[in-house]
């Protein structure tokens, strides 16, 4: 799947330049004159890959990629300047940046930062996707049959389980059972790979 790519640069020129560019191998560009207007759209906008120029009125290209990652916004950002220097490309970086190109800017460089923009999209979407599945899978479960999961993922055993919840041996393999129907596994070291997955930070 393509991503689409948002382009934020107040040079009317290099907007309509770099659309035509892209457009040529199959690129669509969304072009936004400056970063307020983008801001005001993303909302409505879908994952993409950015182009933002670094020096603009108002709000530099720097200055949005931290505003977007305070609304946890992390789309790949490609970020272009005409007066680039190496602090700016630090902090560029710092900000999660994919490239830092200088103007006028090389077509291959360009369209390979986007390729590489598209992939890392790709691989954060994916992550976001099986996390969601995964939390899917543990909300179906009980409240005992979490308590359960939870002593399994720590490593104790069958009878040690039963112990610590006061239930029988029995018991606790008729929920094990009733866990992996659910997330679909019987290992238990998938179950604890699941776990340990749904604790983690989104």
């Amino acid at each position: 799947m393509i991503h689409p790519v948002y382009l934020v640069d107040d040079d009317e020129a290099v907007r309509k330049a770099l659309t035509l560019l892209l457009s040529t191998v199959g690129i669509s560009v969304t072009g936004f004159a400056d970063p307020q207007a983008f801001l005001a759209q993303v909302p409505k906008l879908g994952p993409g890959c950015l182009i933002l120029d670094i020096r603009m009125p108002a709000i530099s290209g720097l200055k949005l990629q931290e505003r977007l990652a305070e609304q946890g916004i992390d789309w790949p950002t490609i970020v272009i300047s005409g007066h680039g220097d190496i602090e700016a490309c630090r902090r560029a970086f710092r900000n999660g940046a994919v490239d830092f190109l200088s103007k006028p800017i090389d077509e291959q460089d360009l369209i390979d930062a986007i390729q590489k923009g598209q992939e890392a999209l790709a691989r954060t979407l994916n992550l976001r996707a099986e996390k969601a599945e995964t939390l899917a899978l543990l909300a179906a479960l009980t409240p005992r049959e979490s308590e359960v999961l939870d002593r399994i993922a720590e490593g104790f055993t069958t009878r040690q389980i039963a112990e610590g919840l006061g239930l029988s041996p029995r018991t606790v393999e008729s929920h094990r059972a009733a866990i992996g129907a659910k997330l679909g596994t019987t290992s238990q070291a998938e179950m604890t790979r699941l776990w340990l997955e749904g604790r983690e930070a989104p």
